[in-house]
C-alpha cells in the first residue's frame, strides 16, 4: 500500500479492523448505558497558591466555565456526564504534577453525587512572561524498539534543548499521536516526560484512540486515564493556550472535526479572554493540510487530514492575534486560511521512525514556541542537531527533474524568509521556490521495498524546496536562509 492510501483510508480501514465482531454482526443493536440521576452536580472549592486565594481563575467542567471570587472561591453546576472539573491556570502559576511528570490540572467528577468539593493547590512559575512550548507531534511508538528510539533520541535531545534556554519558564505538550495504537505503552512515554525534566500537557490524536468504542466519547477513555481532559486551556505569560479534541471517532474510523459541545465550552473560555489577547489552538490534525491537494490533485483536502468545520473555529478566533499548531502529516508546512497563522509540524518519529526524516525532508524533530510577552515565534529543532541546523542543500543532479540544478530544502520556511545563493563567494539572488520531491526522501523512500521498516511511506511533493543554476567552473556553493525574525541560517555545499 502506498503512504497515501494509508493517509486516506487509515481513518476507516484501521477503525473496521478494531470493530467487535458483535458490532459488525448487529450493527443496529441497542448501546449500553448508564443512567445518570438528572440535574447538575453542584461543584465547590477554592483555586488557591501558595496558600492564598486566587481571583478570576477559570474553572470548567468542559461544557460551562465560572470565575474565582476574590478569596479563590467557586461554585460550578456542572453536567454529569462530563468527566473532570478542571482549572486553566494563570499567568505566573502552574499546576502540580503527576508522578509521571504531566500536568494535574484536573479532578475525576463523580456522576452520582449531587454535591462535591474539588480544590486546585497551584505552584508558581515565575517570570513565564517570557517562556517557551516545547511542542512534540507524532512521537507515535508502536513498540519496544520505537520507545526505545524515543528514549535514546528525542528525550536527550529535548533536555540538551531545555539547558539552552536560560531562564525562560520551560513547558512541553505532546501534540498528538503519542502512540501508534498499542495505548498500554502510555507509560513509556509517562517515563519520557519524567527524563525530559519539564511539565508536560497532551493532545489526543487518532492513533492514540480506544478503536472498539462506537462512540468518539469512549474512544478517549484510556487517554484520559492517563492525561485527563481532552480539551482545555491555560495562561503562560500573556498567551492564552486552547487544547482541542478534533479526532471525531464515529465507530468505523474518524475524521477531522470539533463537536458542538467543545465549541460551546470554547466559546465560553473565551468569553473570559480580552480581544486582542494571543491566542495559540494546539490540536492534532491540521485545522487545514494542503497534502491532498499538492500529493494527488485534490480539489479539496481528505476529511481525515484537516478538520472539517474549521470556519467556526476561524470565526471564535478572529478577535483575537491566532494561531493554530497541530502535527498528524508527518511534515512541516505553513498554511495561510480564516486568518489565523497555521504551523503544521513535522513529526518526533520522522517517517514513522524508519529513519532520520519525514517524507517531505524534514529532519525527525519538534517545535520551540517562543512567548516573549505577546509575541509569538518559533523555530523548528531538528533531533540530534544544533538550533542553527534549519536547510538542507544538494549538488546538482540530486533531483533528477532538475539535472542541472542545485536543491535547497529549507523545512520551516514561510512566506516572509528569504533564501539567496552566493556562487564563489559572489551573490547571485534569491533562489527559485518549486514544487518538488526531497531528494534524500526520493533516496529512502522511494520504491516498493523502500523504507524497510514502512514500505507504505512514499516521499511527496512539498513547497518548501528552492533552486538555482549555478555555472559550469562554479566550486562553492552556499546558499543564506533569512527567517522573519533576522535570523540568518547557511548551508556551503562543495562542487569538487
Amino acid at each position: 500500500m502506498q503512504r497515501r492510501d494509508f493517509l486516506a483510508r487509515g481513518g476507516a480501514t484501521i477503525g473496521a479492523l478494531a470493530i467487535p465482531e458483535i458490532l459488525l454482526a448487529d450493527p443496529y443493536a441497542p448501546i449500553p448505558s448508564t443512567t445518570l440521576p438528572s440535574g447538575p452536580s453542584r461543584v465547590r472549592g477554592r483555586v488557591t497558591g501558595n496558600g492564598r486565594g486566587l481571583e478570576n481563575v477559570r474553572v470548567s467542567d468542559g461544557r460551562s466555565v465560572v470565575l474565582t471570587a476574590a478569596d479563590g472561591t467557586y461554585t460550578l453546576l456542572a453536567d454529569r456526564s462530563q468527566p473532570f472539573v478542571f482549572v486553566c491556570t494563570p499567568a505566573g502559576w502552574q499546576p502540580p504534577q503527576n508522578a509521571s511528570g504531566t500536568a494535574r490540572f484536573y479532578h475525576t467528577l463523580d456522576a452520582s453525587r449531587d454535591e462535591q468539593s474539588v480544590d486546585f493547590a497551584l505552584v508558581p512559575r515565575p517570570g513565564d512572561s517570557k517562556h517557551s512550548l516545547l511542542v512534540l507531534a507524532d512521537p507515535q511508538t508502536e513498540n519496544r524498539r520505537e520507545t526505545d528510539l524515543l528514549h535514546a533520541q528525542t528525550v536527550p535531545d529535548v533536555v540538551k534543548t531545555v539547558g539552552t534556554l536560560g531562564d525562560r519558564a520551560v513547558v512541553g505538550v505532546a501534540c498528538g499521536d503519542i502512540m501508534f495504537d498499542d495505548l498500554t505503552l502510555y507509560p513509556e512515554w509517562e517515563r519520557a516526560v519524567q527524563r525530559m525534566g519539564v511539565p508536560f500537557y497532551q493532545v489526543i490524536g487518532n492513533h492514540d484512540l480506544d478503536f472498539a468504542s462506537r462512540t468518539t466519547e469512549g474512544a478517549s477513555a484510556t487517554y484520559r486515564k492517563h492525561f485527563g481532559p481532552t480539551a482545555y486551556s491555560m495562561d503562560i505569560g500573556a498567551v492564552h493556550y486552547i487544547v482541542l479534541d478534533n479526532v471525531f471517532w464515529h465507530g468505523a474510523g474518524y475524521l477531522g472535526y470539533l463537536d458542538a459541545t467543545q465549541l460551546d465550552w470554547m466559546a465560553a473560555d473565551l468569553a473570559t479572554v480580552e480581544r486582542g489577547r494571543t491566542v495559540v489552538v494546539l490540536q492534532h490534525i491540521p485545522a487545514l493540510s494542503t497534502f491532498d491537494m499538492r500529493a494527488t490533485n485534490a480539489k479539496r483536502p481528505n476529511t481525515g487530514n484537516s478538520t472539517m468545520n474549521r470556519e467556526a473555529l476561524y470565526r471564535m478566533l478572529e478577535p483575537y492575534k491566532a494561531f493554530i499548531v497541530s502535527g498528524h502529516q508527518h511534515e512541516l508546512e505553513h498554511v495561510h486560511e480564516g486568518g489565523p497563522t497555521h504551523v503544521v509540524s513535522g513529526a518526533v518519529c520522522g517517517a514513522w521512525w524508519s529513519g532520520p526524516i519525514c517524507y517531505d525532508g524534514t529532519p525527525n524533530g519538534y517545535l520551540v514556541l517562543n512567548g516573549d510577552d505577546s509575541a509569538v515565534t518559533w523555530r523548528y529543532q531538528s533531533t540530534g542537531k544544533d538550533a542553527n541546523h534549519q536547510l538542507r542543500v544538494y549538488p546538482r543532479g540530486a533531483d533528477v527533474s532538475a539535472p542541472d540544478e542545485i536543491v535547497a530544502n529549507v523545512w520551516a520556511w514561510d512566506d516572509s524568509w528569504r533564501v539567496r545563493w552566493f556562487e564563489d563567494g559572489a551573490p547571485r539572488g534569491l533562489m527559485s521556490r518549486r514544487k518538488g520531491r526531497d531528494p534524500l526522501a526520493v533516496q529512502l523512500h522511494d520504491g516498493p521495498d523502500k523504507p524497510a521498516l514502512r514500505t507504505w511511506v512514499d516521499p511527496v511533493p512539498t513547497t518548501h524546496l528552492f533552486f538555482a543554476n549555478p555555472s559550469p567552473t562554479a566550486r562553492e556553493i552556499t546558499v543564506e536562509a533569512t527567517d522573519n525574525a533576522g535570523h540568518t541560517y547557511r548551508e556551503t555545499l562543495w562542487l569538487g
